[in-house]
């Protein structure tokens, strides 16, 4: 390192790359104020008037830095910019710091800068990112070069993103009113907004996203994609763009704009191409540093799956199929919400869809459209219940009943009295397992008789994430295999459990997608007499056993077997 010569001359109010320079008589400190001031006058870097004043060329700078201040030097003229990491450093700081991101190993990153001096910048990097910061010094020019080629990339990389065929499905008057509400506010431009909305919900369906949700906190604006199940964040939007954003996703959900004080619910829906439109449900939530969202993405390609797509066993299928196609009776669905069972309630409605048939659906709200089903949203305000849309329903000359949820004994009734006169009626209820969904109907309030002359069959479900491609096999002790649930004659070496392992393609989860993880119990006669003499869900669950049911946690050791998910995701979904 080149010594740092002291000089009586130099002016302690000079930024600290000046002083270095005048130090080491490659300026003089009249010609280091000059520039220092016109830098302040400018509102611009010293570096920037410096190199742009032909005092000192980049070139000889960079290396005055990397000698002076003890920093490698790396020439960008032989770099490939394409290899550069992602997302390691926020696009906005490295425009306004001039500062760029090169290489990340572990928990250390490389970061091109050309003043050393300003190590604010660097500690500013090192909180954002929690990374250990190793600078380098790059030429000046060079450096804002690249970072250029980076602002511009993004931006192209958004309009690409986003198309020409993207729009919201809105009415003349919804898009004025949507115009009036986003000039009410004039804190940054329209267009960046509507195109960062747009991108955002773009990701989320490309990333198979089932929820999005955006979060104001005091000091950070958060957002979050819900992917196989669990909560990724994404991004850290301006704080100042919130109320913009919220306002913006209002408008297009048909929600009111000016009510801030109280939860809403609404629906949009985007259009992608002529002949593919995604549906969101919406939810606004008031809370202390302003509106939460929560965008429930609603793609209709799911109800489309197939029942052999959603994981079922081959004797769970056969099970469900026998049930769903009888011609009278109420098949329930039980599990936490997002377990999936609407996609399965409409799997089997879309089984049963024919032109012969006549299924009426009372949802809150209707999540996926189905062609040919006669979808009714209820609407508590309105006087449009459960109930009342069951009893609309039957006059209505219906084969098959759908309720979304059974939440009170006068719907539980009326869908009961249903399939006792000749209806098949679905629906879904909150329980763990498929035992305690009869003692929860009778803890409702329902009569035991009716419930066992009307159930035909519960099934009680859990998602799991699905093992990626990458997946590597391990060996896992046979005690703790055992301990986990399997019998000694399933140990025999025929096959192996699996572990995450981590790709691009799975965003180095290990894990794509999910897999349904079933309990399938229809009501034997042995478990009716339990029920008409007013059992326990345990003494049900013990008759269930005894007819062969497989509990959830035997289910979904099945699918480790199979290889299709691991053991630690089976433990973690199901309870024993």
């Amino acid at each position: 390192m080149a010594a740092v010569l002291p000089n009586q001359a130099t002016n302690a109010t000079l930024p600290g790359l000046a002083r270095a320079l005048v130090q080491a008589a490659k300026l003089t400190a009249q010609q280091a104020d000059a520039l220092s001031k016109q830098a302040t006058a400018e509102k611009v870097p010293f570096i920037d008037v410096l190199v742009d004043s032909g005092s000192i060329d980049g070139r000889a700078l960079a290396a005055f830095c990397s000698d002076t201040f003890g920093y490698p030097l790396v020439d960008f003229s032989v770099f490939n910019s394409n290899y550069l990491p992602d997302n390691v450093i926020d696009l906005k700081l490295v425009q306004k710091q001039r500062v760029i991101a090169l290489a990340k190993r572990g928990n250390k990153v490389s970061v091109a800068i050309s003043d050393p001096t300003n190590t604010h910048i660097l500690d500013q990097i090192k909180f954002q990112t929690e990374l250990t910061v190793e600078p380098v010094i790059v030429e000046h020019g060079a450096l804002l070069q690249l970072i250029e080629k980076l602002g511009k990339s993004a931006e192209d990389n958004l309009d690409e993103l986003i198309g020409d065929d993207l729009d919201f499905d809105l009415s003349e008057e919804e898009v004025a009113a949507a115009a009036s509400s986003e000039a009410q506010s004039a804190d940054i431009d329209d267009a960046p907004v509507v195109k960062f909305l747009q991108k955002v919900l773009l990701d989320a369906i490309n990333m198979g996203a089932s929820d999005l949700h955006f979060e104001p906190f005091e000091k950070f604006y958060r957002i979050r994609y819900r992917v196989d199940g669990v909560l990724r964040e994404i991004a850290q939007p301006p704080l100042a763009i919130k109320e913009k954003l919220a306002s913006r996703i209002k408008v297009i959900s048909k929600l009111d704009i000016s009510e801030k004080r109280v939860p809403q619910d609404g629906r949009m829906k985007l259009v992608m191409s002529k002949n593919r439109a995604i549906d969101f449900r919406v939810s606004t939530l008031p809370t202390l540093f302003g509106e939460k969202i929560v965008m429930r993405i609603l793609d209709p390609s799911q109800a489309q799956l197939g029942i052999d797509a959603l994981g079922y066993d081959p004797d769970q299928k056969e099970l469900l199929l026998k049930a769903i196609e009888r011609p009278y009776g109420m098949v329930l669905v039980t599990g936490p919400t997002g377990s999936g069972k609407t996609v399965s309630l409409y799997t089997c409605l879309n089984i049963l869809n024919k032109p012969g048939i006549n299924i009426s659906t009372a949802e809150d709200p209707a999540e996926i459209n189905l062609p040919g089903v006669n979808q009714v949203n209820v609407n508590d305000r309105a006087g449009l219940t459960f109930a009342a849309a069951l009893k609309a329903f039957l006059r209505q000359d219906p084969d098959i009943i759908m309720v979304g949820e059974i939440r009170d004994l006068d719907t539980a009734d009326i869908a009961i009295k249903a399939a006792q006169t000749g209806h098949m009626v679905f629906s879904t209820l909150h329980t763990n397992d498929a035992p305690s969904t009869l003692t929860r109907l009778m803890n409702m309030g329902v009569a035991p008789f009716n419930i066992a002359s009307s159930v035909i069959m519960i099934t009680a479900q859990r998602l799991a994430r699905r093992l990626c491609t990458c997946k590597q096999p391990i060996s896992i002790p046979d005690e703790a295999l055992l301990a986990a649930g399997y019998k000694e004659d399933e140990l025999d070496g025929s096959w192996m459990p699996y572990k995450p392992v981590g790709c691009e393609r799975c965003s180095g989860s290990g894990y794509k997608g999910r897999v349904g993880i079933y309990q399938i119990m229809p009501i034997s006669e042995d478990i009716e007499r339990i029920i008409l003499a007013h059992g326990t869900a345990l003494e049900i669950e013990a008759q269930a056993r005894r007819d062969g049911v497989k509990t959830l946690r035997e289910s979904g050791l099945v699918k480790v077997r199979l290889g299709l998910t691991s053991l630690e995701e089976v433990l973690g979904c199901t309870n024993e």
